[in-house]
């Protein structure tokens, strides 16, 4: 018998076509150069799009890559209002991803921002306390109306299992019910009679740091972000929470108490969310106002999902938040682009974002046997 005889004859290769729909295969591992393409692409996506959108609107490329420079990099005026805008922000974000990492779905961040500030203005208009620890008794009251207005959704959801973001989304309007109450009523301000309480006094608000009218909130809201990353980083207890949310069954099985870190994410989640309240309110305004808190619930969320709940990412994206903001004020001054429009050109990018955690999870097959 010959080798040509006794060798077994090889099949042919089986013949595929392309699908029109694709075949979802969940991604087992992904490599960190194909997450940090994919994020990298979105954000090209996102930037192309608003682009477009914004020369359709009459803002030529070239002046909106100028209108940047100019916003932000042009003088250290500019630079000082980015970063004044940036301070407050970086709370936001951090409240938001604080409940985040432990899959609480913090969506009350307005509510706990208002409680926040009513609970400090209280502190305030009652002169409760010396002078001297006057600000560091607004503060931790702030904290507190934060903590007490997110405790009840997290009962809520930890024994009845009640989604948490449909109680806290609900709880903004009781919230800001109830500022409306004061403002125009028993807390209105006696000199001008406008819906805002009267001035804090000089000793109630946080201290200029001597440079472009910047405050305490940008260093206290940074050293908040050291503290929180070297928590998840670097201590025991960042270790168990992230064991907690990547399987809280496994984490209760092996006596992580999953119970107390939920309760203490959750009630560090509505504390942080009160202080954002308290740094616009005695950082920026300088009394509590009516829509102090307007927008800090969408960009909270956008903050804490760009930056992967990671405080450091936070506060990158804080910054670059903040241009964008004030970006679009300066678009609304000098080139007519209405409010609508940025707003829209912010849920673009929180779109094609949210977009590429698709790509990230599934890798998609347009190949089948014939």
């Amino acid at each position: 018998m010959t080798d040509t005889q006794m060798t077994a004859p090889v099949p042919p290769a089986p013949k595929t076509r392309l699908r029109l729909v694709p075949l979802l295969e969940p991604r087992q591992s992904i490599a960190e150069r194909l997450r940090i393409g994919v994020y990298v692409g979105s954000l090209l996506l996102a930037t192309l799009i608003s682009v477009l959108l914004l020369a359709g609107a009459g803002v030529p490329p070239g002046d909106l890559g100028t209108e940047i420079m100019n916003t932000a990099f042009s003088s250290p005026r500019a630079l000082g209002s980015v970063l004044a805008q940036m301070a407050p922000l970086v709370v936001a974000g951090l409240a938001t991803a604080i409940a985040f990492r432990a899959n609480f779905w913090n969506i009350g961040l307005e509510g706990q921002m208002i409680l926040g500030s009513i609970f400090a203005s209280y502190v305030a208009i009652h002169n409760i306390g010396p002078a001297e620890t006057r600000l560091l008794l607004m503060a931790v009251a702030a904290a507190l109306g934060g903590m007490i207005w997110v405790a009840g959704p997290g009962l809520l959801k930890i024994k009845l299992g009640v989604n948490e973001v449909i109680t806290t989304l609900l709880l903004n309007y009781v919230a800001f019910n109830l500022l409306l109450h004061l403002l125009y009523g028993p807390w209105k301000d006696p000199v001008s009679a406008f819906p805002h309480t009267e001035q804090y006094e000089a000793f109630e608000k946080l201290p200029q740091l001597g440079w472009m009218n910047l405050t305490w909130a940008l260093p206290l809201s940074g050293l908040l972000a050291l503290v929180l990353w070297w928590v998840y980083s670097a201590s025991r207890l960042g270790y168990l929470i992230d064991l907690m949310r990547s399987n809280a069954t496994m984490a209760r099985a092996v006596g992580v108490p999953v119970l107390g870190l939920s309760v203490a994410s959750i009630l560090g989640s509505g504390a942080v969310g009160g202080l954002t309240g308290f740094a616009i309110s005695a950082g920026i305004e300088g009394r509590m106002t009516q829509d102090f808190f307007v927008g800090y619930l969408f960009s909270g969320v956008l903050i804490a999902f760009l930056g992967r709940n990671h405080p450091l990412g936070v506060v990158i994206v804080a910054f670059f938040m903040a241009v964008l903001m004030l970006l679009g004020q300066s678009l609304q001054v000098f080139f007519g682009v209405p409010s609508a429009l940025v707003q829209l050109v912010q849920a673009i990018f929180i779109i094609c974002v949210a977009g590429s955690e698709f790509f990230l999870t599934y890798r998609m097959n347009w190949r089948s046997a014939a």
